[in-house]
């Protein structure tokens, strides 16, 4: 495994993390804490570090699954972000809780769930540039940073180019982006990652394998079960998508390669990313993610940096 610096938190962490949204059962599959145990065992066998969650997956369904993970491992080996802003009501819905009393709340509940004293990145999650406006919010989570529940801020923008929170981001005390990126969505590249950039933060890919689209597993025309979050895209854009997909499987993954850890490798070429945090429901599926640090080792030595 190889380690990045997140940016100015000066956190080490691993290219490859962990997303666990699947965790909170709207992906089709319900986890039990075994499973989860072995996809994060898994994980830290092969050096990684990182597990990125959010209150919203579940009604911190997902941060309980890890919380009871951690209580049983070492806390300091793992660096864990989760996020603030919402509350899970039912499958696919969620309430906006953006108040500072609010996410107070918010935080406290995630730090019981995740069975820990300290998260290591709290990062405002998707919300408008009205939520993000709000200075009150910011000397909250600002003041629960002095009082050790925080060690670094981070927002995970809700759209690919919102310059405005992005470039807001050192005056609000937010060290580290969280953004959608993969080879069939490359629009943070134009303006997101050059802000970034600017001002030395930590850029964290999610969707990196547009929701499994660049896995190689799916084929134009495929219909994803209702349980399934998938379910839920346009069903036109979703293949388009998956046409994209296919071209792409054809023209640019070396054959014999496996696609997802392709996907993975291409998005850690580009200089502003520092890792990325694909989903996986299995730890085979953790071993072809890890797999993506030693392709880009080998084959583009001139990615990794500090």
């Amino acid at each position: 495994m190889i380690f990045r610096r997140l940016g100015k938190t000066q956190l080490k962490i691993s290219v490859i993390g962990v997303g666990t949204w699947q965790f909170g059962g709207e992906w089709g599959q319900s986890f039990s804490q075994d499973e989860v145990d072995a996809i994060l065992d898994r994980a830290g066998e092969l050096g990684i570090n990182l597990i990125d969650t959010a209150e919203c997956y579940g009604d911190h369904l997902s941060e309980k699954l890890i919380g009871d993970y951690l209580s049983r491992r070492k806390r300091e080996d793992w660096v864990v972000a989760t996020k603030f802003g919402h509350h899970f009501t039912n499958l696919f819905e969620r309430s906006q809780e953006w108040s500072s009393t609010q996410v107070l709340e918010q935080l406290d509940a995630s730090l019981l769930a995740l069975r820990t004293d300290y998260i290591d990145l709290y990062q405002f999650h998707s919300g408008t540039d009205e939520m993000f406006n709000n200075d009150e919010l910011w000397t909250m989570l600002d003041k629960q940073k002095q009082a050790g529940k925080i060690r670094h801020l981070g927002t995970s923008i809700g759209s690919n180019d919102n310059l405005h929170q992005t470039a807001a981001s050192t005056k609000v005390g937010s060290e580290a982006i969280q953004v959608v990126y993969n080879r069939l969505d490359r629009v943070p590249e134009e303006r997101v990652f050059p802000s970034s950039q600017e001002q030395d933060l930590g850029v964290l890919a999610r969707v990196p394998l547009a929701s499994g689209f660049l896995s190689g597993k799916y084929k134009p025309g495929t219909v994803f079960d209702s349980s399934d979050v998938r379910n839920r895209k346009d069903a036109e854009l979703v293949n388009r998508q998956l046409q994209l997909a296919k071209e792409v499987q054809e023209q640019e993954v070396p054959e014999g390669m496996d696609m997802a850890t392709w996907a993975l490798a291409w998005c850690l070429k580009h200089p502003a990313v520092t890792a990325v945090i694909p989903g996986c429901k299995n730890p085979a599926q953790v071993e072809a993610n890890a797999a993506a640090a030693k392709y880009v080792a080998d084959n583009h030595p001139q990615a990794w940096k500090e």
